[in-house]
């Protein structure tokens, strides 16, 4: 495993090649993929092909919608948003001049977008090889001006392995969000059989977190983690004229503190912790945005339990503003052991505290983040004591202290040296991922694709 940490760009063969990229669908809440994309568009003319998927249809409603709508957008013309760029300015200037995540409508900037002609059934190797056929048909249809090009490959699922060497590309990248093998609703052995061909063929692996990295080699294999997207940094926008405080989104709800959490609504979330936990923070209010992907009944009767549905992922800093604590309460199992979820340095760039359950991705940041073992017996009792705690947010020393003078909050705070005092852990928070900016890592991959192009 490699990890570059420097973000000083040279000039390099990769400068203004295009890149084409197969990855999720492009208007789905964003991946790091895509993050990583509005950072290199800086640098490279992108083409975006949307998800051809990781598993054959299923005979159930979820499924057959889907089919439904790829079918659907395989009539649609490609979507043409950017034109190829004339001039070679050096990388450091074009990130630095034009920042493409500031904050701003979702659709400001985006790829060409192709809507992928190909059969959902990858274990077939007949019908791997027709798609090969027809997904390069369908992207130099729709991108002439590729073809007398080299390309940069970038391939985010292992179901477009075939696509390696068919698209002009010089050089080849996989890049490896996610633990394949522990997702939920994957054809497991197609999809290792094509990210074992992947592994072998591509030029370079890139992986957003060290336990994925073990499982790569480590000569062509970069760790790069998860960013994060400026406007996180930043204070909330709107000004309410009548009070002088930042708007609060008005689907929030009122009547006590709240807890919130932000992302896909899935199996990987500990459902019977939260409800556990609610029921013994009856004043606390609990917030979910996002998709629901799964059943959450369980949770639907709970009087304090909130979901507030989907968000773009600019608004989302407007909500963390408005909350007192930020959760991440995950199920113990091999995919969360992987992952290195993007929400994580997000609440820490908003300031707020953050409770969670434990995970090896915490472990650079456990010095700032309230974590709750999984092995305890009373692990919602915990999960509710570390969220008061969290809400309060003072220094460790201050609780100590406040424990054994058997004082309260109230008791402490007498002036504005005591509440500068209490916001010294915002801060601290807010540092930990200063430096920590998708174009940061952007320019890390970037960097380490020019130094391997020079070798080659």
């Amino acid at each position: 495993m490699k990890q570059t940490d420097t973000h000083q760009a040279n000039t390099s063969q990769a400068e203004g090649l295009p890149m084409v990229i197969f990855g999720e669908d492009w208007d789905a809440h964003p991946s790091s993929t895509q993050h990583l994309a509005r950072e290199l568009s800086k640098l490279h003319d992108i083409t975006w092909v949307n998800s051809i998927g990781l598993r054959s249809p299923k005979l159930n409603k979820n499924d057959l919608l889907r089919v439904i709508k790829k079918g659907w957008s395989m009539t649609l013309p490609h979507t043409w948003m950017k034109p190829a760029l004339t001039s070679t300015p050096t990388p450091e200037q074009v990130l630095e001049s034009c920042d493409p995540l500031e904050k701003r409508p979702p659709k400001d900037w985006q790829p060409t977008v192709i809507h992928p002609l190909a059969l959902p059934f990858h274990g077939n190797r007949l019908v791997r090889w027709l798609n090969q056929k027809l997904l390069r048909q369908r992207i130099f249809s729709r991108r002439r001006d590729l073809k007398n090009k080299d390309t940069i490959l970038w391939v985010s699922l292992p179901s477009a392995a075939n696509l390696l060497g068919k698209m002009n590309d010089c050089f080849s990248i996989y890049y490896c969000g996610d633990d394949f093998s522990a997702l939920a609703g994957v054809d497991h052995a197609v999809v290792a059989e094509l990210e074992a061909q992947l592994v072998k063929e591509v030029d370079l692996i890139v992986v957003a977190s060290e336990a994925l990295a073990k499982k790569f080699p480590a000569d062509k294999t970069l760790y790069v983690p998860h960013g994060v997207a400026e406007y996180f940094y930043e204070a909330p926008g709107g000004i309410n004229s009548t009070c002088g405080e930042p708007v609060r989104p008005a689907d929030l709800p009122t009547g006590g503190p709240i807890a919130g959490f932000y992302g896909s609504i899935s199996s990987w979330l500990d459902q019977s912790l939260l409800l556990n936990t609610a029921k013994q923070l009856p004043h606390w209010q609990f917030v979910l945005i996002g998709k629901e992907c799964c059943d959450v009944s369980l949770l639907k009767g709970q009087s304090n339990i909130h979901f507030l549905g989907e968000k773009s992922h600019q608004q989302l800093p407007e909500y963390v503003h408005h909350w007192q604590v930020s959760l991440l309460p995950f199920l113990d199992n091999e995919q969360i052991r992987a992952c290195n979820p993007l929400k994580l340095r997000e609440y820490l760039a908003c300031g707020k505290p953050v409770v969670a359950t434990d995970f090896p991705a915490l472990t650079p940041y456990r010095h700032c983040v309230h974590v709750v073992e999984h092995q305890q017996a009373d692990k919602a009792q915990q999960f509710a004591a570390q969220i008061v705690r969290a809400g309060l947010d003072l220094p460790a020393i201050d609780h100590l202290a406040l424990e054994r003078a058997g004082l309260s909050f109230i008791d402490v705070v007498s002036n504005w040296q005591d509440i500068d005092r209490m916001q010294t852990n915002t801060r601290q928070r807010m540092a930990r991922v200063q430096n920590q900016s998708w174009k940061n890592r952007a320019l890390t991959i970037y960097n380490e694709v020019q130094r391997r192009m020079a070798l080659a």
